[in-house]
C-alpha cells in the first residue's frame, strides 16, 4: 500500500476545483467540516490520491450536502452524516486485501437513490456499465442505471445544476420543508411506494415520513429481490 503522504502531497490537487464548482454553480451545496484523522484513515484504505476529486472530497470533507439537503455525497469522516468508511463497511485498519465487493457507494438522495462507481465485475453484481463507472439504484425502478464517465464528471455535473434536472419528475411541491427536517442519517418513505403505479402518478398525495437511511435502503432491496 502506498502510505499516506505518497496519497496527500501531489501537484495539482483536487480540492481547489472542487470548491472552484461549489462557489461558481448553481447547485446549493454545503460542504462539512472534516475529522482530518479519520479523513487520511479513510484515504489511506480506498488508495487513490487527492489529485482526484473523490480523493480529495474524502481528504477535505465530512460530505457535501447538495440541493437544499436532497443529495449527501460521502466524505472522509461521518458525524451529522455517515463518512464513505461507514457507508461502505470499511476495515478497522487498513487492509489492503479488501475491496467494497460490488463496488463503492459515493452517494445517496432522500428517496434513498444510491450512487456506486462500479467495481471490477459489475456484471457479477447485476449492474450494468463498465468498472469505475457510476451507477445510480434508482427507488422509481428499483433497478441500476448507468452515468457517462465517472466519479469526476459525475460530481462537477451534479454541482453544475444536475440535481434540478435529474429529479425534476419527482419534486412535489413541499419537498423542500420536509427534506429541510431530515436529519442527514434520514430518509423518506413514501406509501404508496415511488416504483408503484399508484406512487408514480400522483407523489404529491402519498404518504411520507422519515426513516433512518440504512432501513429505508433495506426496504428497496428486499423489495426487489421479492420482485425478481
Amino acid at each position: 500500500m502506498r502510505d499516506i503522504a505518497e496519497l496527500t502531497d501531489v501537484d495539482d490537487p483536487g480540492w481547489p476545483a472542487v470548491l472552484e464548482a461549489v462557489a461558481a454553480g448553481p447547485t446549493e451545496c454545503v460542504v462539512l467540516p472534516p475529522d482530518p484523522g479519520a479523513c487520511r484513515a479513510t484515504l489511506s484504505q480506498l488508495q487513490v490520491t487527492a489529485r482526484s476529486l473523490l480523493g480529495a472530497v474524502v481528504l477535505n470533507s465530512g460530505g457535501m450536502v447538495l440541493h437544499h439537503g436532497w443529495l449527501r455525497v460521502y466524505g472522509g469522516s461521518g458525524d451529522s452524516m455517515a463518512g464513505l468508511a461507514e457507508v461502505n463497511g470499511f476495515p478497522a485498519e487498513a487492509d489492503p486485501s479488501w475491496a467494497p465487493p460490488a463496488g463503492l457507494v459515493v452517494a445517496h438522495d432522500v428517496l434513498g437513490g444510491e450512487f456506486a462507481l462500479n467495481g471490477m465485475d459489475p456484471a457479477r453484481f447485476g449492474r450494468p456499465g463498465d468498472p469505475g463507472q457510476i451507477v445510480y439504484f434508482a427507488p422509481d425502478t428499483l433497478e441500476w442505471e448507468t452515468f457517462d464517465g465517472g466519479y469526476s464528471h459525475w460530481l462537477m455535473w451534479m454541482l453544475g445544476g444536475g440535481p434540478a434536472e435529474y429529479y425534476s419528475t419527482v419534486f412535489w411541491p413541499s419537498w423542500q420543508t420536509e427534506v429541510a427536517a431530515l436529519g442527514l442519517r434520514e430518509g423518506i418513505v413514501m406509501y404508496p411506494p415511488l416504483w408503484s403505479a399508484e406512487g408514480a402518478s400522483d407523489i404529491a398525495g402519498t404518504s411520507r415520513r422519515p426513516v433512518p437511511m440504512p432501513e429505508l435502503m433495506a426496504f428497496h432491496t428486499d423489495t426487489a429481490r421479492q420482485l425478481g
